[in-house]
């Protein structure tokens, strides 16, 4: 995992003290297996939720994902499965289909590039007021997919909301 969102959305979660893990989708990187349109790579997450639950059989569970990971994420997520909150960024909401996490009532928190050419914040603010609370929209001025130049900013949001949401 070499990507400097994913790197920086880890980070926040290591500096709070919490163990990750970060993987590949099958066929990505050195992974084996081939492409499935979010559909196995669902499989994929749900194995690792099942590998952190049972490594970690009494740690608090937070899931985040970036971009096609966040797209993954909040498709295979269950909302009654011991998830504390729920990170997504550089979501493409305009691609796919979440309502059925919609009525999780997990903290969920939505980082997005205000120059986001993959997930327009126009659409991700349409959206959102589907999902109910406890939800927050951070929407970050200039920030493209990547959020270059604003790496700091995006990973303050997500420490942010974690100090807020973390319990211990």
């Amino acid at each position: 995992m070499h990507n400097k969102v994913v790197f920086r959305m880890a980070r926040s979660f290591q500096d709070a003290g919490f163990s990750v893990l970060r993987f590949n989708f099958r066929g990505t990187g050195l992974s084996e297996g081939k492409h499935d349109d979010g559909i196995g790579e669902q499989d994929d997450l749900r194995a690792a939720i099942r590998f952190m639950m049972e490594k970690y059989p009494n740690a608090l569970l937070w899931i985040a994902g970036f971009s096609f990971g966040a797209a993954v994420m909040l498709r295979a997520v269950e909302c009654d499965e011991p998830l504390q909150g729920i990170v997504g960024a550089g979501v493409p909401f305009s691609k796919y289909d979440f309502t059925r996490i919609t009525h999780c009532k997990k903290p969920k928190l939505f980082v997005q590039g205000e120059r986001d050419e993959f997930g327009l914040p126009e659409e991700l603010k349409r959206r959102f007021v589907m999902f109910d609370e406890p939800k927050e929209l951070r929407i970050i001025s200039g920030a493209d997919h990547f959020f270059d130049g604003h790496l700091t900013e995006f990973q303050q949001c997500i420490s942010d909301f974690i100090a807020r949401y973390a319990i211990e």
